[in-house]
């Protein structure tokens, strides 16, 4: 059985999400088609306005409402570290512990060379940017995924850094091999920042 084009449409869309698949995508095409009809309008307006207003810092690269953004703006923040991030929702997950008060990088990835992503296909070059224009920076955190994209990631960044004189450092342990930053509870994040080691 087809189903109605509008359905069909909807879980294509679903379907278009990471790790949503066909199962899934109809289950929640059906759902969302039994909610409440201003709920959906609220559900439709939200992702809109995500899209719409939300933009990357042209400083770090963080998802922001403004232009720099509110971390980059903070001056009460440390000046002096600058951690470096796969993806902003891994900043989302180091704020929560509010532990570290340093400024953030964005990368938008990793390497991976399999996937033919290359260091100008990342947020590379205005961290080193970055770098050269902010005397005040002194460390470099870099607390990209425990995967062999993110290891090679941080290596590539290290040695990049590293020649400028400027500190590097890796998140240590409390973070196991292969783990994603943003499924971590917030002491193992804790300890992940307290345990860095220099590279």
């Amino acid at each position: 059985m087809q189903y109605p084009e509008p359905i069909a449409k909807l879980i294509d869309s679903y379907m278009k999400l990471p790790g949503i698949g066909g199962k899934t995508a109809t289950r929640l095409a059906f759902y969302t088609i039994d909610m409440n009809g201003d709920d959906v309008t609220e559900f439709a307006k939200s992702l809109i306005a995500a899209k719409r207003d939300l933009h990357f810092c042209s400083i770090c690269g963080n998802i922001t409402e403004d232009d720099p953004c509110v971390i980059c703006k903070d001056k009460s923040r440390d000046q002096s570290t600058v951690l470096v991030v796969e993806e902003a929702k891994d900043v989302m997950a180091m704020e929560k512990i509010k532990e570290y008060n340093g400024l953030y990088h964005v990368l938008h990835g990793v390497l991976s060379p399999i996937d033919g992503k290359g260091p100008e296909d990342i947020n590379i070059a205005s961290l080193l940017k970055r770098l050269q224009q902010n005397e005040a920076i002194k460390e470099v955190i870099i607390a990209t995924n425990a995967t062999p994209e993110g290891e090679a990631t941080a290596m590539y960044i290290s040695r990049l850094v590293k020649p400028a004189g400027i500190k590097v450092t890796r998140l240590a342990h409390g973070l196991s091999v292969g783990s994603d930053i943003q499924y971590a509870d917030e002491m193992t994040l804790f300890k992940a920042v307290e345990g860095r080691q220099e590279m």
